[in-house]
């Protein structure tokens, strides 16, 4: 499975964006997929995930209520709509697959995708 996220850029504070998550493979729809981010000096931390049958999601505590995570299988997309917008939102976007169920860590991932830099202005 090869994964390109897109949708990053420049927001105020505040505002919305929704990233894209494209996957190759016929496998895609069978996946767990996770969103994940790292701001500079920081780690990479787990925003959202979603399982493969789009029924479960699980959200980073730091963004329930903003961000919502879903997925077109007919697509090999999922998506991250991201609402309310800070500074501290600021970070690369990476957007990983799996097998294993709603995992919240890097190695609970097999194939990530390249990032997408998102930058919230105060």
């Amino acid at each position: 499975v090869q994964l390109q996220a897109s949708g990053g850029g420049l927001v105020q504070a505040g505002g919305s964006m929704r990233l894209s998550c494209t996957a190759s493979g016929r496998t895609f729809s069978s996946t767990n997929v996770g969103w994940f981010r790292q701001a500079p000096g920081k780690e990479r931390e787990f925003v959202a995930g979603i399982i493969r049958s789009d029924t479960t999601t699980r959200y980073a505590e730091s963004v329930k209520g903003r961000f919502t995570i879903s997925r077109d299988n007919a697509k090999n997309t999922v998506y991250l709509q991201m609402n309310s917008l800070k500074a501290e939102d600021t970070a690369i976007y990476y957007c990983a697959s799996g097998v294993r169920f709603l995992a919240t860590t890097v190695d609970g991932y097999d194939f990530w995708g390249q990032g997408t830099q998102v930058t919230v202005s105060s």
